[in-house]
Order: C-alpha cells, then structure tokens, then sequence
C-alpha cells in the first residue's frame, strides 16, 4: 500500500517538474531578452515610474534634444506636470503623440 502512495508522489513530482520547470526556464529566457533589449537601446526607462519600454512602442516627448519615452499616457502626463511645476516650457505635443 505504501509503494502505491511513493508512486502516485512520484509521479505527481515528475509532472509539477515537467510543467513548472518549463515555465522557469523560459522566464529565464525572457529576461535574458529583456537585459539584452535594454543593453542594446531597444528599451528604455520610463523617467517617471521606472518602467522598461520598448523604444518602438513608447510615448514619447521631445524635449529640445531628448525624447523621453513613457509606458503610459499618465506617465507622460505626470512628466509635464512636473516640468510646468518647475517652470519650464512644456513641449509641444504632435496630434500622433496625444492619440
């Protein structure tokens, strides 16, 4: 009877391997794509939460020379809310930009 209740364990364990060391390695895999985008300049940190972004995919606000890219339209907004509050001209917006 107790070999019986070693073998159903057993197998229980080699099936939570199978399935949640799969989804491990690939979060692994995941990062690793991540810190490379991040190294390579394909994502950047959004200045306001601290968020990575893809460069393709953000919201962006140029400023003078610098563009700063944002995850969200809050981001974004909380950004020129700042720079109003510090009393610096708040950039204009493209119609593309304020979708």
């Amino acid at each position: 009877m107790i070999w019986k209740w070693l073998l159903v364990a057993a197998a229980l364990f080699v099936l939570y391997k199978l399935f949640m060391g799969d989804r491990a390695q690939d979060e692994k895999k995941e990062a690793k794509v991540q810190e490379r985008k991040i190294a390579s300049g394909e994502m950047v940190k959004d200045p306001v939460c601290g968020t990575y972004v893809e460069v393709d995919s953000s919201i962006k606000v140029r400023d003078g020379q610098d563009v700063h890219h944002f995850c969200s339209y809050d981001c974004r907004q909380k950004f020129l809310d700042r720079m109003e509050d510090s009393g610096r001209e708040i950039p204009q917006l493209d119609k593309k930009d304020d979708d």
